[in-house]
């Protein structure tokens, strides 16, 4: 399938013993559930000092507003794997920062999906829980943050992944993204057609032509629309998606068409039906572009300084000196 991106170079019943058994157990289930332990992990607080390493210079974009943000430091298998922007009025997470690890672009299928115990309470375990596999989630985690029923009358939507399996390598990294805090609605053929294709595009180039660290960082646009169940607003749509990877280690010799896409370039699509394709841009323009949107200050910046590239040739001569 041929993918749309555009690119600008520059700019119970029973008896009464059975019933009464039946009520404990039900009343009982939602305090067992919460009590369980798992592999994944988050950390919820006011600030990502526990995971600034998943930002270039451990420094968070600056100028993305919300109302009840919450800091969610991922953490799957006793591991902290990527950092997380959540808004937990509107049930939706503005962006995730990630460490791009070279992958081979294939996905998990065997891991369940997650929620975050945390967003219930600041009393909570910090321990990320698998959602039950029950016909109704218990109200305590629908209250705090998207279930999976919130999708079930969502036609044409589907969950998009913010921090996406296909840009980590290793299995554990992979599942780490299977949170529904890391999940935002995308239009199905917005997602297949468009994104996806884009997010292997990007994987292709980090994997290439990166040769340190690259830091990506993968937001929204809000809106104002939603899809509502129970009479009640639940899946916000998101208006855009964007991207931002910073490489300061990259091939100087790569090929002219990609050589001015390094140290950093993002892209940015409308989450609508067919036809709106992903435009790469160079950062400042991405962030010039996401000034103009809701909840987005004038001062918006993505990377500290804009992601500087690294000198090889300072870095050789500050290796001789050492040695000498």
């Amino acid at each position: 399938m041929k993918m749309k991106v555009a690119v600008l170079p520059s700019s119970v019943a029973g008896n009464s013993s059975c019933v009464r058994m039946h009520l404990f157990f039900t009343s009982l289930f939602p305090i067992t559930l919460l009590m369980a332990s798992h592999l994944v992990s988050a950390t919820v607080s006011k600030s990502f000092k526990e995971c600034s390493q998943f930002f270039y210079m451990q420094t968070p974009p600056a100028g993305i507003r919300g109302t009840s943000l919450k800091w969610i430091c991922q953490k799957y298998a006793d591991k902290l794997r990527y950092a997380t922007l959540y808004d937990s009025s509107r049930h939706l997470p503005l962006y995730s920062a990630y460490i791009f690890k070279k992958s081979d672009g294939k996905r998990r299928m065997d891991t369940p999906w997650m929620y975050e115990p945390q967003l219930l309470s600041n009393d909570e375990s910090s321990n990320m829980k698998a959602l039950p596999l029950s016909e109704k989630t218990p109200p305590l985690i629908e209250d705090s943050q998207l279930v999976l029923e919130d999708y079930t009358d969502a036609v044409g939507y589907r969950r998009g992944p913010l921090n996406p399996d296909l840009h980590q390598a290793e299995p554990d990294d992979k599942s780490s993204t299977y949170t529904l805090t890391n999940i935002v609605p995308l239009i199905t053929d917005f997602l297949e057609t468009s994104w996806n294709p884009y997010l292997d595009i990007v994987r292709r180039r980090l994997n290439n032509f990166c040769h340190g660290k690259s830091f990506v960082v993968t937001g929204v646009t809000v809106s104002g629309a939603a899809i509502q169940r129970n009479n009640r607003d639940r899946l916000i749509i998101p208006k855009h998606l964007w991207l931002a990877y910073c490489c300061p280690q990259f091939d100087h010799n790569s090929p002219y068409e990609v050589r001015f896409m390094f140290p950093s370039y993002g892209g940015y699509a409308l989450n609508e039906q067919a036809g709106f394709s992903v435009v790469e841009v160079p950062l400042k323009t991405l962030e010039t572009f996401l000034r103009s949107q809701t909840d987005i200050d004038s001062d918006m910046a993505i990377f500290y300084k804009g992601c500087v590239a690294e000198n090889p040739l300072k870095k050789k001569r500050d290796l001789t000196n050492v040695l000498v």
